[in-house]
């Protein structure tokens, strides 16, 4: 019980800073805000509170909220896995310093700035609830607004869900094009997927994603993709 109110936690913490950042950039409205109604879903998604995420979006226009800047930390985890680092920090010195030492702690290595991300594609990830949806006629029409590929996944709770993926650059007509369909994901991010992968035995697996789940872990780290198989 004590884990899954760690990782709520977690989760609402990564959702509070990423309304932070879309109300900084775009206002308040989501109306005309396209990355704070992104946000409004996936708190949705995580059973975020409303009066939470309307407490985000005050805090997000008060003059004493902190800067939050976004910076992406490219490394390799034990045994050549390449891991990407996103983070929403006030204090980047001290966010660098942390990453260096997971990293460290981990055998694995800090990188420079491309060393790693090459391996990676950024791409838009929707996941929909299946239930009522033509999944052939959905994909044609999709194609069009940008979709990439569509094929069948899991949820937060390992229920079916319906996945799409866009290039980084059609995230925001997939988007329009699933609002115009009164389709409502149950998330909608932004993910590196890696066009590579690394298969490892076991006990090697395990050493990656230990450190995977201490750099999750980390207060400032938004999220952590990797191309482990």
């Amino acid at each position: 019980m004590f884990a899954r109110w760690d990782k709520m936690a977690k989760q609402f913490s990564r959702i509070g800073k990423e309304i932070a950042i879309a109300v900084k950039t775009g206002g308040p409205d989501p109306g005309t805000n396209p990355a704070l109604r992104r946000c409004f879903q996936n708190a949705k998604s995580v059973n975020m509170p409303k009066d939470r995420v309307e407490a985000a979006i005050k805090r997000a226009m008060g003059k004493e909220m902190a800067n939050f800047e976004e910076i992406l930390y490219e490394g390799y985890a034990p045994h050549g896995v390449a891991v990407l680092v996103e983070t929403a920090t006030d204090n980047p010195t001290r966010t660098v310093a942390n990453i260096r030492a997971h990293f460290s702690k981990g055998n694995g290595s800090l990188g420079t700035s491309g060393s790693v991300s090459f391996q990676f594609k950024k791409m838009g990830v929707f996941k929909l609830k299946p239930e009522g949806l033509n999944q052939d006629d959905l994909e044609l029409e999709l194609i069009d607004h940008g979709l990439d590929e569509m094929g069948e996944g899991t949820g937060e709770n390992n229920e079916p869900v319906l996945v799409l993926r866009t290039a980084f650059s059609d995230f925001g007509n997939m988007q329009k094009a699933l609002e115009s369909k009164n389709i409502i994901p149950i998330t909608a991010e932004l993910e590196w997927i890696p066009t590579t992968t690394v298969e490892l035995p076991e006990n090697q697996a395990q050493e990656v994603l230990k450190l995977v789940d201490k750099m999750e872990q980390d207060e400032d780290v938004q999220k952590v993709f990797h191309n482990l198989l």
